[in-house]
């Protein structure tokens, strides 16, 4: 094989995120490499071959033992030689195969299938072994950090924000728990679709033409030659598999990424100078700027955006090879290898998103400094709920011009509030029924009108927990 630099490829994936996802992207070579593909390819072929002998050779120990021996021996680079020749990618495996094993074998290789039998077959193999060796894995190691970030920020105030704008508070946890619900509905998602991939041995046209002359029970043949290979088949074939069951599978992919993307863009945003709440950890030799010495940078944040931008839109190629012509046509030949791109997109963005949540430090300090930013106001609708329930019929319209008035003189609202004694009368008895806390403590410390936050982040860490242990079980 040729020796070439890295930095002579052409795709970022094969340089600047290889080097920086090593470990990863190696793990993903066994399954979506040009290597692993021809290697999976023959892995199917012998499947084929091991029930053929099964089914007409009586079993035989000599020639599940040449069918084994064969398995190991053959090469992608010999595979690609005799492609050179044939200008055919499966007959070539077949050519190569054919010349390792027994003369009395050869007719039965590749006997019965045709090219996207094995293709098809491989490539579910192949997604499979990538998403729950490596992919789901990362999924889980995130969702894990996340689950003990929001455990360990349960009850750390923080004003919530609609709009850019401040809200009512809330905290840390509970901000963090939505990641963890939304990411690991996903991430159970993810693991059912990617145990209901389908193979196939139907033939050119997907109706066992070929065979019905081989046996008169093929969809028994095709059962028997897809157990070997755990799975099973696609309801209906033509000369492909339905192509759904990867479709749903990907676009589910594409939905965690998403979640991934949003979650990376809120901790960005909380980075800003003027928020600094939480921030990303910099290495005593990291430079944020190259002429901004004093810069520290969400780098790590933003770069898993920028990841989601670049493959999240390949969802519509996706699509696009849903349709094929009749029984089958070629225009997913190109477009489908382009797979293997965003499971590596993907993984490099979870792998950026792991660091990021590892490292991240959480400022409580600022947190409650930017809730008591706009005083009591964040406030205004506690009190119109309790002026509400009082039975106050105009109670949003009485805060409202409340809160006016406090930005036209610089009050506080329970200065204003406090004004009309009837008002505050209604406000301090409902407080003391609802809640058991003094007016005057409730609006001076705002971090106590929370509602269920912190319980909401317990009770979901705990719920994903469990989760996350029963599919690292199944993996």
């Amino acid at each position: 094989m040729e020796a070439r630099s890295l930095f002579e490829n052409l795709s970022p994936l094969d340089h600047r995120y290889f080097l920086s996802n090593r470990e990863t992207f190696e793990k993903l070579q066994g399954y979506l490499s040009e290597e692993a593909v021809i290697r999976y390819c023959v892995t199917v072929e012998a499947a084929l071959l091991r029930t053929h002998v099964k089914d007409s050779l009586g079993a035989s120990a000599r020639h599940l033992e040449a069918v084994d021996a064969m398995s190991a021996s053959v090469s992608a680079e010999e595979v690609y030689r005799e492609e050179e020749r044939t200008h055919h990618n499966i007959r070539a495996l077949v050519n190569v195969i054919k010349r390792k094993v027994p003369s009395d074998l050869r007719p039965y290789v590749h006997l019965g299938a045709t090219s996207a039998d094995i293709l098809d077959t491989a490539a579910s193999l192949r997604l499979r072994g990538a998403l729950r060796a490596v992919i789901l894995p990362l999924l889980l190691s995130v969702e894990e950090r996340l689950i003990a970030l929001c455990r360990d920020n349960a009850t750390v105030p923080q004003v919530g924000r609609t709009h850019g704008q401040h809200a009512v508070p809330i905290t840390f946890g509970f901000a963090l728990a939505e990641y963890v619900a939304r990411l690991g509905k996903s991430i159970q998602e993810i693991e059912r679709r990617s145990r209901e991939l389908k193979g196939k041995l139907a033939g050119a046209v997907g109706a066992y033409n070929a065979t019905s002359i081989i046996t008169r029970d093929p969809e028994g043949l095709e059962a028997a030659f897809l157990e070997e290979l755990d799975l099973a088949p696609s309801e209906h074939s033509t000369q492909l598999v339905e192509p759904e069951y990867a479709l749903r599978l990907l676009l589910e992919m594409n939905v965690a990424f998403g979640i991934v993307a949003n979650l990376a863009d809120d901790l960005r945003n909380l980075q800003r100078s003027e928020i600094a709440e939480v921030r990303e950890e910099f290495s005593a030799a990291q430079v944020g700027s190259s002429t901004m010495p004093q810069k520290r940078n969400p780098w790590n944040s933003e770069h898993v955006k920028s990841l989601w931008k670049a493959f999240a839109p390949r969802v519509m190629t996706f699509f696009m090879d849903q349709i094929s012509d009749h029984q089958r046509d070629l225009t997913n030949s190109a477009s489908s290898r382009f797979v293997a791109d965003y499971v590596a997109g993907f993984a490099a963005a979870l792998g950026r998103m792991k660091s990021v949540l590892h490292s991240l430090v959480v400022d409580e300090n600022h947190m409650r400094r930017n809730l008591d930013l706009s005083g009591d106001l964040v406030l205004a609708e506690a009190a119109y709920i309790l002026l509400s329930t009082a039975g106050e019929g105009d109670a949003h319209e009485l805060v409202r011009t409340a809160t006016l008035a406090c930005e036209r003189k610089g009050s506080r609202l329970v200065e204003e509030l406090r004004a009309d004694a009837a008002v505050w009368r209604q406000i301090s008895a409902q407080l003391e029924r609802t809640l058991g806390i003094d007016p005057e403590e409730f609006f001076s410390n705002p971090a106590l009108y929370r509602g269920k936050a912190a319980e909401k982040a317990r009770s979901l860490a705990d719920r994903y927990s469990k989760v996350v242990g029963e599919i690292r079980e199944a993996l």
